[in-house]
């Protein structure tokens, strides 16, 4: 099974399926290093070239340093690693070249890397101006060598469209794409179609919602295991409540049962499928699920498939607004449950 591969920048190709780093980070449960560190050559192995982390995954960016020290050149040459530029929160208004170039130097000896494959820009907090300055700083570190490509992550329309007005070359936007939240779909889009730049879609299984886990079950009464299934359980409210979710869940077991495949591996087909998209990340913490991820590359949605999943979300539009913006109030559901300050030392 050839794992799927699209070209990001001119020369630079990525795999569709991108091994998330995300669940390494802890908030997700006790990590076993070693295990975690020696399950990543089976995703290298499988295909899964690309791997995604941030600076503000606690650990992470290390962990994968030390798995790149373990390869030989060849197959260092192939691991991708893309990783994040997220300043704090209460930094924001001190972030100069010198803040950029410290954090993205660490970056690099972390990931015991020569020079970052992409980094993902964030800005948390738009009435603190800086956002484009900060970018331009990182266009200067790629001009420098020390950065390949500069993306986004969690940018709206206005401000995206500023930073590539400015001059910087972003070459993609990591957003939250999936049958349930589909927003990078409208505005985001329509800049995507006239610059070129492509998504990189997280949450396209809603952390684990989307799977059969969840088919014919209750609504959640009890305490939610993590901070990422709080998050996604808020996302099902958006798209029209437990009801809803559950019609969603009947449908894509069906069109699962005829390709002899998951509901994960349909939800996240769907995603590939749709204009813009460059790959899914998939959140792992081992290579346990390698097998049923890598299965959306052995079947295709036909016509009858679409136009079903098409009639059930005209019914349930899910979020509204441009990428991010819920999450961006501080004050409502969807931003209390964010970390803003995981950057220091």
């Amino acid at each position: 099974m050839t794992v799927e591969r699209t070209e990001l920048s001119p020369g630079y190709s990525i795999a569709r399926l991108l091994r998330g780093g995300w669940q390494l980070a802890g908030g997700h449960g006790e990590i076993e290093q070693p295990r975690a560190i020696a399950d990543m050559r089976a995703f290298l192995d499988a295909g899964v070239t690309t791997f995604d982390c941030a600076d503000i995954y606690t650990g992470v960016e290390a962990m994968i340093g030390e798995f790149r020290a373990t390869l030989p050149p060849s197959d260092r040459a192939r691991l991708q690693v893309h990783t994040k530029f997220v300043p704090d929160w209460s930094d924001l208004p001190r972030v100069d070249f010198n803040y950029v170039e410290r954090i993205i130097d660490r970056s690099l000896l972390r990931l015991k890397a020569e020079r970052l494959d992409l980094v993902q820009f964030h800005w948390w907090n738009y009435d603190i101006p800086g956002q484009v300055e900060t970018a331009l700083h990182l266009r200067e570190l790629q001009l420098r060598g020390k950065i390949h490509n500069i993306g986004g992550t969690n940018f709206d329309t206005p401000s995206t469209a500023a930073m590539i007005e400015a001059g910087v070359p972003l070459v993609s936007m990591q957003v939250q794409y999936s049958l349930l939240d589909r927003r990078p779909a409208g505005l985001l889009a329509g800049l995507a179609a006239d610059s070129g730049l492509r998504f990189l879609c997280y949450g396209t299984v809603a952390g684990g919602f989307l799977s059969s886990r969840w088919l014919g079950q209750p609504a959640p009464e009890e305490k939610l295991a993590n901070r990422s299934l709080v998050k996604y359980r808020l996302i099902i409210e958006e798209f029209g409540g437990w009801d809803s979710f559950q019609a969603l869940l009947r449908l894509l077991d069906g069109i699962a049962r005829k390709h002899g495949v998951s509901i994960t591996a349909v939800a996240t087909r769907w995603v590939l499928d749709q204009p813009h998209v460059a790959g899914a990340i998939v959140g792992a913490r081992y290579a346990e699920h390698l097998p049923d991820n890598l299965a959306i590359f052995r079947f295709a949605l036909d016509d009858d498939d679409r136009a079903a999943i098409d009639a059930l979300l005209a019914r349930c539009p899910g979020p509204g607004g441009d990428t991010y913006t819920l999450e961006r109030d501080r004050d409502g559901p969807h931003g209390r449950i964010m970390k803003y300050d995981l950057n220091k030392e």
